[in-house]
């Protein structure tokens, strides 16, 4: 198994980076490897995704299950084949000035041995990138609406 976990203080209040989050369909035009993104279906506090990944001719689609608490956490598995456990978390908690203090953890195991090493390494690096992309989109989004 592998746990890669991030801490930041952004700027943006727990609301706006909980809508970001859920914004499913909208990942395409943010993060790189995502290549098509839809929400199959949501219920209350549940919503089912369907995501594919890639890059060039390689492209893996994968589904997931996201609890959400709105604006507090996000919770997110897979029971697709290629992981024998799929766990990524947002936290979310408000401080000062409406700045939130964002906790991203992502825990995973590859269903084979080969797998997990060949991507163990593009999976932390992945991890990083997500919040990154996570970021900039906040900036793009929220910062652009405060100078208008």
């Amino acid at each position: 198994m592998t746990t890669y976990i991030e801490r930041h203080r952004l700027k943006y209040t727990p609301y706006q980076l909980f809508d970001l989050i859920v914004d499913v369909e909208r990942y395409p035009e943010f993060m790189p490897w995502i290549i098509d993104s839809h929400i199959r279906r949501r219920v209350d506090n549940v919503m089912n995704t369907e995501l594919t990944v890639g890059k060039g001719p390689l492209r893996k689609r994968f589904s997931t299950i996201a609890v959400l608490d709105r604006p507090h956490r996000v919770d997110i598995t897979s029971r697709d084949s290629m992981f024998r456990r799929f766990e990524m978390r947002w936290v979310l908690q408000p401080i000062a000035e409406g700045d939130t203090n964002l906790e991203y953890s992502l825990d995973y195991e590859f269903s084979s041995r080969v797998l997990q090493m060949l991507m163990t390494a593009a999976f932390a690096s992945q991890a990083a990138a997500t919040v990154a992309a996570f970021k900039r989109r906040a900036h793009y989004l929220y910062d652009t609406a405060r100078t208008q």
